[in-house]
């Protein structure tokens, strides 16, 4: 493998890099971060990165500051002739506002990515945006990574007797169809209505999951409202057992408290956002084993498509 690369981290990806890192046998690179009294903040290389491809890993869930930082590694990384800039954003955050729901908003996703190219990225890696077609939001080459290689082995791992896969909206049925696809089991939908933002004011199953093991899958998980109304609709409906995955654990508000009160038996995670919580039902699996493999594959120039497991 070529070793003419650096990873580095900003603050709030630097656990899940340096897992990155120890896959990849290399240290996480020098950099440097001053904080001003005012709350402004300053970034620099402590290494030389010229004529370096470097990966600069940070997931931009809020505060914005974590967007911020990226976008100065980034502008820092070209002014310091990096050979090639590669933005690794496990999560990446705006997705969900990817369009006008209404009349007068941003889109904010958008907006995100003209910054990120503004700034001097030649490739965006990240993984489970909230809809896919946010790729074509870039003007740089996008590496979709999916949880699902490290989300299917686990379902695999429980050895359920009578699994089913369930989306709790409409929106995730495409995910959801995929999982029972490979699993070659049901699959069941929850249709809710909304009041507004955070706030499900109903919710129907559409199909049949009495006596089965239900696995709900989801991308986000914010507060908790939606997935854990549907756990309770789905036991109540006859299940034998419900437990929810997603990819990214934003997990604010009361979503802790919801989780712990409601049926699930656990509630399963990527580390692609750290988990800060105490709810005891949370479990999170590590994604930097595939990150690192498509870093490594994108030092060597070869394909990531057999890093993908289901779609």
């Amino acid at each position: 493998m070529n070793e003419n690369f650096l990873v580095f981290s900003g603050r709030a990806s630097r656990y899940l890099t340096e897992k990155i890192c120890a896959e990849l046998g290399c240290p996480v690179g020098k950099l440097g971060l001053t904080q001003f009294a005012d709350g402004e903040f300053e970034v620099a290389y402590d290494e030389s990165i010229r004529g370096k491809d470097v990966f600069l890993v940070q997931s931009t869930f809020p505060n914005a500051d974590n967007l911020m930082e990226l976008l100065l590694m980034i502008d820092a990384a070209r002014r310091a002739s990096a050979h090639s800039i590669v933005a690794v954003i496990p999560y990446y955050g705006w997705a969900r506002q990817d369009r006008k729901s209404k009349p007068r908003v941003s889109i904010a996703a958008k907006l995100v990515a003209n910054m990120l190219s503004v700034a001097g990225i030649d490739r965006v890696m990240t993984m489970d945006l909230h809809a896919d077609q946010e790729q074509g939001f870039f003007e740089v080459p996008v590496d979709h990574l999916f949880a699902s290689s490290v989300v299917a082995p686990y379902i695999k791992s429980l050895n359920l007797e009578n699994l089913c896969i369930a989306s709790p909206d409409v929106g995730g049925s495409k995910r959801a169809s995929a999982y029972a696809k490979f699993f070659d089991c049901p699959m069941v939908m929850c249709n809710k209505t909304r009041l507004r933002a955070n706030e499900v004011a109903r919710m129907d199953i559409i199909g049949d999951v009495k006596g089965m093991d239900v696995v709900l899958l989801d991308d986000i998980v914010d507060t908790a409202g939606t997935i854990t109304k549907a756990a309770d609709l789905i036991m109540a409906n006859g299940a034998r057992s419900v437990r929810a995955i997603a990819s990214h654990c934003i997990m604010s508000g009361p979503a802790d408290q919801r989780v712990q009160d409601c049926s699930l038996t656990e509630m399963v995670f990527t580390d692609s956002i750290p988990y800060r919580g105490t709810c005891s039902k949370v479990k999170q699996l590590s994604v930097a084993p595939v990150f690192a493999e498509a870093i490594r594959r994108e030092i060597s120039q070869t394909s990531l498509s057999g890093l993908f497991i289901i779609k």
